[in-house]
């Protein structure tokens, strides 16, 4: 589901790849793809620099992370996204990834 990375300027951590389904009733994550890809379900309404906003907020809830540590890399105007979750390994962003899952 992420995948490991090292940033250039040493620290590390962890890419998660989402897929934004805007205009839902409430904010959640649905389900994972078959390639890995975390489904979530936001109520913003269309994929812009809102949605962002609102997707980083609510993975620093789920991780439990300030959202100073998210980043999304890749992108920015989709629904298909790459977020870099810093200082985090892996297996603990898939543990509270499926913690969460509705």
């Amino acid at each position: 589901m992420t995948r490991k990375f090292d940033l250039h300027h040493g620290q590390r951590g962890s890419a998660l790849a989402v897929r934004i389904t805007p205009r839902a009733s409430r904010d959640q994550i649905v389900g994972i793809l078959n390639d890995g890809t975390v489904k979530i379900h936001l109520a913003a309404e269309t994929p812009d620099e809102e949605t962002n906003k609102e997707l980083i907020s609510f993975l620093a809830e789920i991780l439990g992370v300030p959202k100073s540590r998210l980043d999304i890399v890749a992108g920015q105007s989709g629904r298909d996204k790459i977020v870099a979750v810093l200082d985090m390994d892996v297996d603990t962003v898939n543990q509270r990834v499926i913690a969460h899952m509705d």
